[in-house]
């Protein structure tokens, strides 16, 4: 592979990077902002800790009726390119399906509400609704070559949750009620932008031109058979990232639930620089799976992720230690204890999504569902033992070493794709960054805090290889002496 197509690679790869970052970081800028409101206007902790719980249904269930559509239309219309009539066969499919599991969902849900009595049911429901369309709408624009229409919904999106949570939760007083409004009509807001933007249902669905109805089917299966399996790995995905919450709920109680929600939302920051670096390196791995290269390329990428998100993560960590006294109000202010463990999970929480990619980009997103159910079992199993013993410690701990496990044993699993190469001077960043926990827990002052992460942060850019070196010195483009 020729300098002038890896330095474009490069670039691309980039760009997409700034590009997801401004609508990422913008939106989780606003989510951020509003901890502070939340712990303050809402004074009652437990019921702060069963938003929390109802939040983390609706995320279960949110794959189950999309059915994954998103994705799946997303890597489809990236396969059809500009062929109108093939972008269109996808797209009426996908709605049509996801109208259907909407229908379904409401008849489920009234039934449901005929037998038992589950506080803040309907609003949950619409919040189901709501995530679910705008995750299927939002992919789609990106499908479609608009990346700019869905970062803007993103912020969009967010912006709405901020306004909409300052009228409903400070001035209406509605308490957690206001929070469900405001996250609903945010995202309906989000789904008008991007149908006004893109205007599926004007150019694609408002035809007669439509596939064949054996034609849809077959095309259905084949999505299907794709986004099928990436349903039980957000199910798993979901038992491994939520159930700790049910578990905390039971044995150490609701108010404690809500003081480890705060901090979960905190470490869902560092969570976001590399839900970044995944949607833009998923533009590219798609594109690159197939290059002779691929190996290299796969292995340099890897590398350099590690690097920026150890240094995000000591960032994070003590930026929020030294600012965390005036972000959260008192009651709260013990999650603290909880932010360096959780970032190093976050961490490898990342590192295990980067995996998610190798997969989609062979077409075998099968092969992860008994890897994930099998270390979702493995969660649930430590929990059960860990946080009766260590309490609200034990879910972190139960976190980290799952994670871990998943990420080792996923490391040598996909060599039979990509061949994954860890440089000798990536283990130093490794160390440092677990390391840190050390210093984050002494009683320091904001100087010594300060010190040690000017120091760390150095340690680890001295060891860079030249080849990352070389793109931060020269603006990200990489000239002829970082080829190597």
């Amino acid at each position: 592979m020729g300098t002038g197509t890896e330095q474009n690679r490069n670039k691309k790869l980039i760009n997409d990077i700034g590009i997801y970052a401004i609508g990422n970081l913008g939106s989780k800028l606003i989510t951020f902002l509003m901890v502070p409101l939340y712990t303050y206007f809402i004074s009652d902790v437990s019921d702060f800790g069963y938003y929390d719980l109802c939040l983390s249904v609706v995320f279960f269930f949110v794959p189950f009726v999309t059915l994954q559509l998103g994705d799946g239309a997303f890597r489809f219309l990236l396969n059809v390119g500009d062929d109108k009539a093939r972008q269109r066969e996808v797209l009426s499919v996908t709605y049509r399906t996801l109208a259907s599991m909407l229908s379904l969902s409401v008849v489920i849900v009234l039934v449901a509400s005929m037998f038992w009595h589950i506080k803040y049911v309907w609003l949950s429901f619409g919040l189901l609704c709501a995530m679910s369309v705008h995750d299927v709408v939002s992919q789609v624009a990106r499908g479609l070559g608009d990346a700019k229409t869905y970062v803007a919904s993103g912020i969009l999106s967010s912006v709405g949750i901020g306004a909409f949570s300052v009228l409903f939760v400070v001035f209406f007083e509605w308490g957690v009620s206001g929070i469900f409004w405001a996250n609903i009509l945010s995202r309906v807001i989000a789904i008008a932008f991007i149908e006004i933007k893109v205007g599926v249902i004007k150019k694609y669905l408002s035809s007669h031109e439509n596939a064949a109805e054996e034609g849809g089917w077959r095309l259905l299966v084949k999505i299907l058979k794709y986004s099928l399996p990436l349903v039980y790995t957000t199910m798993y995905w979901w038992l491994i990232n939520c159930s700790d919450r049910f578990f905390i709920a039971h044995y150490v109680g609701l108010e404690q639930n809500g003081i480890y929600s705060v901090a979960i939302r905190f470490t869902a920051i560092l969570q976001t620089f590399g839900f970044i670096f995944y949607q833009a390196w998923q533009d590219s791995a798609f594109r690159q799976y197939n290059s002779p290269d691929r190996n290299s390329f796969f292995s340099k990428v890897l590398n350099g992720y590690i690097f920026v998100m150890v240094i995000i993560l000591l960032l994070y960590t003590f930026g929020l230690k030294i600012i965390y006294p005036w972000l959260v109000e008192t009651k709260y202010q013990g999650s603290i204890e909880y932010l360096y463990p959780l970032g190093i999970s976050a961490f490898l929480y990342t590192m295990v999504y980067f995996t998610n990619i190798i997969y989609q980009c062979a077409l075998d997103t099968r092969r992860t569902m008994v890897q994930m159910m099998v270390v979702s079992f493995m969660n649930i199993a430590m929990n059960f033992v860990m946080t009766r013993w260590l309490g609200v410690y034990g879910v972190v701990v139960t976190s980290i070493v799952t994670y871990l496990v998943l990420l080792l044993y996923r490391f040598f699993d996909m060599a039979r794709y990509v061949k994954l190469k860890l440089q000798a001077a990536t283990v130093v960043p490794i160390v440092i960054g677990v390391a840190g926990m050390l210093p984050f827990y002494l009683d320091t002052t904001v100087v010594q805090d300060v010190v040690f992460l000017v120091i760390a942060i150095a340690l680890v850019y001295m060891v860079l290889p030249r080849y990352y070196r070389n793109m931060l010195l020269s603006k990200f483009h990489i000239g002829e002496s970082a080829s190597r």
